[in-house]
């Protein structure tokens, strides 16, 4: 077994000619039989070969790793779409499982349970109070489709638990994580991974969006790590015209491919703004630079992560993999807008840190420019490549509302286990004043009472303001964070982004970018532009015709 994975592993790795290959194959089998045979203890083989394969990939670059079958499965689940469950969302609270969300048409909404239910027992063992964490409420309640599981729920309101049998079936993972209409004209979306049904997913709520009145899409990809790049090649296709060029790779052993538009967008006329930041990673960044490039929408926010490499999973003998770097892609101008690794992977993955360190999530100003090399877009604006998407408009962290007290509150949880209590305890009042979102939105304020009643609830947590502290500043950040999470408990996780993006600085420099001259600024034709473009070339060539009919009598 071990000499399978040695040489698969090698065969992979090194491309050399065969005779070298078969010499690094015959030495390391010799190898790891010398220390299976002579060792002076016994050996963990199979971990050790893991150990070897984990370190020489950390040689070659940041994005080449080795998973175990089990770590293939839970990277592929959130971008395969979908797993086999109940279908609810959890938090675990005071020992208890709580529903926080009852997934829509999964098969928990279909027996009747509902949000704010307590998990008491599965089958016929208890879960409450006995310490369960995350990965045991996976192991009870995830399971192939098809098969049954009970569970007994104490409710609000009911003196006896609640018995449902439910039966497992396929639990949707959504890309998107909201949509809401953010103006009358404008629609927002928020992108949260690039999973399987993302371009789907996308298409269907810009259509959604523009039955409602959009004419204008806010794209958020602040966090989004990436996907499948045949999603970011789909969903770039959606805003360009046909035959434009999205991206192309190419690597040493593989020539290059490119990847163009089509003709099916459903969003190809429309001013658009994306919204990234420096967690806006790899697939995020190819839509991006597509868009930049072609002058199709404005960029505003941070320099983003800056991944520029394509990796493709190949399968070992006993069923782990290794998902190797097998080329660089590029956007349409030429970039390559990866970040360099030449000092190790660890310095690598702390270049967020150093960003933070070195004022440029602050200013503008400090972005370090590492590809000096001008690439030219669509209208020949000068962009840059080597380490991310440098955005249009830059927007900075904005520190003013930043406490110590607030750090502790967020580190400590108590955000989100008081409301958790408080909808426990008020969700039938809660209902009943704010029978909408929109009402909701307009007329609840966490005033002096609620926040009292949160400070108190964060006490017992042993969260308190230091005496020397003046925390004023962050009182309408905090009221904020709670409406939202009340919001998203009520309703769904658009809720909650429809009301924390009110303090949401890109979001809100995005909003403003539509009206404040910044299309016309960066050379950016605006739809109302183009359509009055349009009309001007028709009165043009009818003016001409008339002329010519005119002429000719």
């Amino acid at each position: 077994m071990i000499k399978k994975i040695a040489i698969a592993f090698y065969s992979l790795l090194l491309f050399g000619s065969v005779a070298q290959a078969q010499m690094y194959q015959q030495k390391m089998s010799t190898f790891l039989n010398t220390i299976d045979n002579y060792y002076v203890q016994d050996v963990n083989l199979d971990s050790l070969v893991e150990i070897g394969m984990i370190h020489m990939l950390k040689q070659l670059d940041p994005h080449s790793v080795y998973m175990n079958a089990d770590e293939i499965k839970k990277a592929n689940e959130p971008l395969e779409g979908n797993f086999e469950g109940v279908g609810i969302q959890f938090q675990i609270y005071e020992d208890t499982i709580r529903v926080i969300h009852v997934i829509t048409g999964g098969p928990s909404q279909k027996v009747g349970v509902q949000d704010g239910d307590k998990i008491i027992f599965v089958d016929t063992a208890k879960v409450a109070g006995i310490g369960i964490n995350n990965e045991g409420v996976f192991k009870k309640l995830r399971g192939k489709k098809g098969t049954k599981v009970i569970i007994k729920v104490k409710r609000y309101g009911e003196p006896e638990l609640l018995t449902f049998e439910i039966i497992r079936d396929k639990i949707p993972i959504y890309a998107i994580g909201a949509q809401y209409m953010a103006t009358p004209t404008i629609g927002y979306v928020k992108l949260e991974r690039f999973s399987a049904t993302a371009t789907e997913e996308v298409e269907a709520a810009i259509d959604s969006l523009k039955k409602l009145g959009a004419q204008k899409i806010i794209l958020d990809l602040t966090g989004n790590g990436g996907g499948y790049l045949n999603q970011a090649h789909s969903l770039s296709d959606l805003f360009l015209p046909t035959d434009k060029l999205v991206v192309y790779s190419e690597g040493r052993s593989q020539p290059r491919i490119d990847l163009k538009s089509t003709s099916k967008g459903n969003f190809e006329k429309g001013d658009l703004v994306i919204m990234v930041d420096q967690n806006t990673a790899s697939a995020s960044e190819i839509v991006s630079g597509a868009v930049q490039d072609w002058d199709r929408g404005l960029i505003v926010g941070r320099r983003t992560y800056g991944k520029g490499l394509v990796q493709k999973g190949y399968m070992l003998p006993d069923l782990s993999a290794v998902r190797l770097t097998m080329a660089h892609y590029y956007t349409p101008s030429g970039r390559n807008i990866q970040k360099p690794y030449t000092k190790g992977v660890d310095e690598y993955k702390e270049d967020i840190e150093e960003r933070y360190e070195s004022g440029e999530l602050f200013d503008s100003s400090k972005i370090k420019i590492v590809d000096s090399t001008k690439y030219f877009t669509n209208n020949k604006r000068i962009v840059y490549g080597g380490g991310g998407i440098t955005p249009d408009i830059f927007v900075g962290i904005d520190t003013m509302w930043n406490s110590k007290f607030y750090g502790k509150l967020i580190r400590s949880g108590s955000f989100n286990q008081f409301i958790l209590s408080y909808v426990d305890a008020n969700r039938a009042s809660l209902e009943k004043s704010y029978p909408t979102l929109e009402k909701f939105i307009k007329n609840f304020q966490a005033d002096s009472i609620f926040l009292e009643a949160f400070y108190a609830y964060a006490k017992t947590k042993k969260v308190e303001p230091d005496s020397a502290e003046n925390f004023s500043r962050s009182i309408p950040t905090i009221q904020n964070q709670l409406k939202g999470l009340l919001a998203q408990n009520l309703w769904n996780s658009s809720a909650y982004y429809q009301v924390t993006n009110e303090q949401n600085l890109i979001y809100l420099r995005a909003l403003a970018a539509f009206t404040d001259g910044s299309f016309q600024k960066f050379g950016i034709p605006t739809f109302q532009a183009v359509k009055k473009e349009n009309i001007s070339k028709r009165k043009q060539i009818k003016q001409q015709k008339k002329k010519q009919k005119i002429t000719k009598k």
